[in-house]
């Protein structure tokens, strides 16, 4: 069985005793059952890319040094890093694909269940591609736009188009270095060719394909999927909500929404919403519908409807094992294939609704954005109607919850800081120069049971604001600061320095904010435009006073997201490093000789209190390099207790 969780929050504690007590197994003791693991698959040593393998090399010398095709360490582990690189831009790109077919269906379909709710953002996208708007139907803009957004996934000719809002000198620097991306689907296909036996064989040009292709995620399928969204469901704007277990209410049908779509959690939220669904919970003897979410789609939720945040990638099994869950409604994206086990052991009704994403002998609800409300009807009937199966006596819900900020964009994350008529980038630009705010941090990612659960993510995020680092985060990261009480804006005068509380004091925002899920880190790339667009920090994103880390990296999508902000000139930490330490030279080029072509570059540090403080001499560096002042409350950098 696993140890004990010593760094997770509370509930998180509670609920895995319980697991234990009652022989219930958990990521955490399939991890332990997996010790110890492939030497060689960690180090990115082994390649089953051809049947002439599987072939491994030798990481101390002796053994084989070349695969059975001559490959060598450099190319293998290229390869292997190049491909996770595909498989997550295919994910978060293929969430934007999706987004843009529902916003052609609402274009031509009179009657769908969906509608535009932002125009202002459709005309701004609609900008971007040159389209006319000016006495034209919103229906037609909106018609046009989705076809122009799916030309970005697989036009032949010219450059993804919404990746040219990129600031000018990131634009020419790509363009330069030839990894200026064409069309989304066309990177990810060349990845997967040039990494075929007998195709590229030099390392560094394996990563350039990957850096072309992770760009078309970030500033093309990732920002499409967001930018669409937020046509389609509304821009989210901050408000109040809670987080952990503790939301589950065991007086109400408990639904919980877990994956990435927000196609079917969006219409989920409205449609729980109505007094006719309640009426029917009440006649199986609940007091109505409590819809929770696990994962990205848990921010999507949350950042539009306030819906609880009931917990992250880790707690998944959890959720189900509180015996309060009459329904978990899963789509797309980290989906333990063991979730299937945990519902057998209650009495909770698993859904698989996308036909990309089905499980063994689990019911599919197929989703169909055309039958949208008549589906997640016939889900949330589903729900209810299996309240009566509960077993009470199994009911096992922790009493812990925290109150939360979120749903801060690209649009007002930083323009609160200059009140209602001053409302630009400007004081944050001028905080930073000023010296009373060091610089921002992005710090995303999943979590991961080959750490301590939630302790990177934490000690990285308290040492980052007690240094004067203003956090912006996203996805599963965000999930574990809510719940950890660090998205109030009472925080600030308890974890964070003087400089980020006096800011966080005149305007009441949190000294970590909430951006949305795993694909809203377009929302950052953004914010870092505009932050160059302000003046005065420089003019390219490489110049900024800034950094990136997913301390708790788990997924193909973290390696995506980790290249596009490298590449689009940003210093990127990260905890275990890529599978590619058996490369000493693939090593040192990611760490080391990138910098000088894009501006960015990786660093790995397993500790996270040593790992904030190297974000932060990076930070300092960069406030060297543009001449600001010195830190208005300067200290001694010490670690947080």
């Amino acid at each position: 069985m696993a140890k004990e969780l010593k760094h997770a929050d509370k509930a998180t504690q509670e609920m895995f005793k319980r697991a234990q007590q009652e022989n219930l197994e958990t990521v955490w003791d399939r991890y332990e059952e997996q010790q110890p693991q492939c030497g060689f698959g960690t180090l990115g040593l082994c390649c089953r890319h051809c049947s002439m393998g599987p072939c491994r090399i030798d990481p101390f010398g002796d053994g084989p040094q070349y695969g059975v095709c001559g490959a060598d360490a450099d190319t293998i582990a290229a390869r292997g890093i190049a491909r996770m690189i595909a498989a997550g831009a295919a994910a978060h790109s293929d969430h934007g694909r999706d987004v843009a077919h529902t916003l052609l269906m609402v274009a031509r379909d009179p009657n769908s269940d969906y509608s535009i709710k932002n125009e202002g953002k459709l005309k701004a996208i609609a900008a971007i591609y040159g389209i006319e708007t000016s006495g034209k139907d919103i229906k037609k803009i909106a018609e046009e736009v989705a076809l122009a957004s799916l030309e970005e996934f697989g036009r032949q000719e010219g450059e993804v188009k919404i990746a040219t809002t990129a600031p000018a000198e990131r634009v020419k620097l790509w363009r330069e270095q030839e990894i200026m991306p064409r069309a989304v689907d066309r990177e990810i296909v060349e990845i997967m060719h040039r990494t075929h036996m007998g195709v590229d064989t030099d390392y560094k040009n394996i990563i350039r394909q990957g850096m072309r292709s992770a760009i078309a995620d970030g500033w093309g399928g990732s920002m499409i999927a967001t930018e669409l969204s937020d046509i389609l469901f509304g821009l989210p704007n901050p408000l109040k909500a809670k987080a952990n277990l503790g939301v589950i209410d065991p007086d109400y049908v408990n639904v919980i929404v877990h994956g990435h779509e927000p196609t079917l959690s969006d219409i989920i939220a409205v449609v729980s919403m109505k007094d006719e669904m309640k009426k029917k919970a009440e006649k199986v003897g609940a007091k109505g519908i409590n819809l929770g979410g696990i994962c990205c789609t848990a921010n999507e939720i949350l950042m539009r409807h306030g819906i609880p945040l009931t917990g992250s990638f880790l707690q998944q099994e959890l959720a189900i094992f509180t015996g309060a869950i009459e329904m978990m409604v899963v789509d797309v994206q980290c989906l333990m294939p063991g979730l299937d086990q945990a519902a057998e052991s209650f009495h909770t009704k698993l859904v698989t609704t996308s036909p990309k994403a089905k499980m063994p002998g689990v019911e599919h609800v197929e989703f169909h954005e055309d039958k949208a409300v008549e589906i997640a009807t016939n889900i949330l009937d589903m729900a209810i109607e299996n309240f009566k199966n509960r077993d009470n006596s199994r009911v096992y819900i922790p009493d812990e919850s925290e109150q939360l900020v979120a749903g801060f964009t690209t649009e007002s994350v930083f323009q609160f800081l200059g009140g209602k008529y001053r409302s630009s980038y400007r004081p944050l630009n001028d905080a930073i120069i000023a010296g009373r705010l060091r610089g921002a941090a992005g710090v995303i990612g999943c979590s991961n049971p080959n750490v301590e659960y939630e302790e990177s993510t934490i000690s990285m995020v308290k040492e980052l604001i007690k240094n004067d680092v203003l956090i912006v985060t996203t996805g599963c990261n965000a999930s574990s600061c809510a719940k950890h009480g660090l998205m109030k804006p009472d925080a600030a005068f308890k974890f964070a320095g003087q400089g980020l509380q006096e800011i966080c004091r005149a305007v009441g925002l949190p000294p970590v904010l909430h951006l949305g899920s795993c694909v809203d880190n377009s929302r950052i790339l953004l914010t870092l435009r505009n932050i160059v667009s302000e003046g005065g920090l420089g003019d390219d994103i490489s110049s900024l006073p800034v950094a990136g880390a997913a301390p708790e990296w788990m997924s193909e999508k973290a390696v995506s997201i980790g290249f596009y902000f490298v590449a689009s000139g940003v210093y990127t930490m990260i905890g275990h490093p890529l599978p590619m330490m058996g490369s000493k030279n693939l090593d040192r080029y990611l760490t080391e000789e990138i910098e000088q072509e894009v501006g960015g570059k990786w660093a790995w540090e397993i500790d996270p209190i040593k790992a904030a403080h190297k974000m932060i001499q990076h930070i300092d560096l960069k406030r060297k390099e543009l001449k600001l002042k010195p830190m208005m409350y300067e200290q001694v950098l010490q670690p947080a207790v």
